[in-house]
């Protein structure tokens, strides 16, 4: 993307009118060509932009693409999505920022937000297929958290809180968290995450927590690829949402309960997470690599662990797994 095009837009955005390419050019110290030239890259991005001989250029629609200038626009974060990196396509946000740290790790800034329109290749936990259509949101940030390794699930409780609280205060539906890292609306999953981390010994040296959720995504497209029940958020409302207002509302949620993190405040944020299962207090059927055992969620532990007491009135401790209400 031209940061010069950007610019034009900076002054069309500040006008509460027509400006003409002759004060653009002049305030910018530039050709009205040029001026032209970046009001065509505009259009070319999605902007549909009004131009009279007389009055000028304006802006008469923005686009719908996720780029960083219009999350900019909406987020007030101090640290997440400072640096903001986007693609049109990637195999996946999370191998993309995988190779970014294996070229430039020593400059890449915590909060970097990595961006795609859409996945080819995308992975979700235990490898599984990750469908990635343009229309949802699709990321991975870059964290460098001074925790405990074995407390790095906090971030997970962290994104989940996060995205299920921008889903409620932006829309007012009434989104809930499935165990381990799913988001639900209803029965049906409208979102997920997943993190990776490099540490040595008990030393965190990056996280890569990485997003997905059916924003504005045609569920008929996602169903043949997952084989389940899911949902997306334009599906629950009716129409299609500003994708650039939700995400920098996810961002800013999710900086809230990473600083929490950061001070070791974990408690609020196990509380917060409880309130918001869907998975607690229900009867379900747990699968781990080993065996297969059905009881009521009764609570997670300080590691994260889900809490089951099962038929015959034991207790179990489910560190990995798959959890299927019933």
């Amino acid at each position: 993307m031209n940061n010069a095009a950007f610019n034009v837009l900076k002054i069309l955005d500040r006008e509460s009118g027509k400006i003409s390419g002759e004060k653009i050019s002049e305030e910018l110290g530039i050709s009205r060509s040029a001026v032209w030239k970046h009001i065509e890259e505009l259009r070319d991005l999605g902007y549909e932009i009004e131009a009279t001989q007389k009055e000028g250029y304006h802006v008469t629609k923005r686009t719908t693409r996720l780029l960083p200038y219009e999350i900019k626009r909406h987020l007030r974060t101090k640290k997440i999505g400072s640096e903001i990196h986007y693609v049109t396509t990637t195999p996946s946000t999370i191998w993309l920022g995988k190779q970014m740290i294996r070229e430039i790790e020593n400059d890449i800034s915590e909060g970097l937000v990595i961006l795609a329109e859409e996945q080819t290749g995308g992975l979700g936990r235990l490898g599984r297929s990750w469908a990635s259509p343009a229309g949802g949101i699709w990321t991975t940030i870059v964290l460098k958290p001074s925790i405990p390794i074995q407390k790095a699930f906090m971030i997970m409780i962290a994104a989940s809180v996060a995205v299920s609280r921008a889903i409620r205060k932006e829309y007012d539906i009434g989104a809930l968290i499935k165990w381990p890292n799913d988001i639900f609306i209803g029965d049906k999953k409208v979102g997920g995450m997943h993190l990776e981390l490099s540490a040595e010994a008990d030393v965190i040296h990056y996280c890569l927590l990485s997003l997905g959720i059916d924003v504005n995504v045609s569920v008929e497209e996602l169903m043949p690829v997952l084989n389940r029940e899911v949902t997306s958020i334009s599906e629950e409302l009716g129409y299609e949402v500003d994708r650039t207002k939700f995400l920098a509302r996810v961002l800013t949620e999710f900086e809230r309960r990473y600083t929490l993190v950061e001070r070791n405040e974990y408690d609020a944020l196990l509380r917060e997470w409880k309130s918001l299962s869907c998975t607690l207090e229900r009867r379900v059927e747990i699968r781990t690599l080993k065996k297969t055992f059905e009881g009521e969620a009764i609570d997670i532990d300080d590691h994260g662990a889900l809490i089951i007491r099962k038929d015959n009135g034991k207790i179990e401790r489910v560190i990995a797994g798959d959890c299927h209400i019933l």
